[in-house]
């Protein structure tokens, strides 16, 4: 009698651990669910400071194409084309409004 249950102890136990290792599966299921999509719908703060950076990079893009293309219509209207002029306010007025957008980098002493 001893020797079957040294046999049959064992191999019980291998077949509850199938079991209970399941059950942990399913038991966490629903927390791993929701962290995940706690993951997906927040922004890390790396993730926000790559966006920010785009943007600016962007903003600061648009405003050297506007820069060059202002220059040009100075020169042009220097020349006495006055739609070069108009062209160049308003042109100007738009450089106006992104630049406040753009953040000022701390100059190195």
């Amino acid at each position: 009698m001893r020797r079957l249950a040294f046999v049959v102890l064992p191999i019980a136990a291998l077949g509850t651990s199938a079991c209970v290792g399941t059950l942990v599966d399913v038991a966490t299921a629903p927390v791993r669910v929701v962290s995940k999509g706690v993951d997906l719908a927040t922004t890390s703060q790396s993730e926000a400071d790559e966006k920010r950076g785009r943007e600016i990079r962007r903003r600061e893009e648009q405003l050297a194409k506007l820069e060059r293309q202002y220059e040009k219509q100075l020169d042009e209207c220097e020349k006495g084309k006055q739609r070069s002029c108009s062209n160049a306010r308003d042109t100007y007025s738009e450089m106006q409004q992104i630049l406040p957008t753009i953040p000022v980098e701390p100059e190195d002493d």
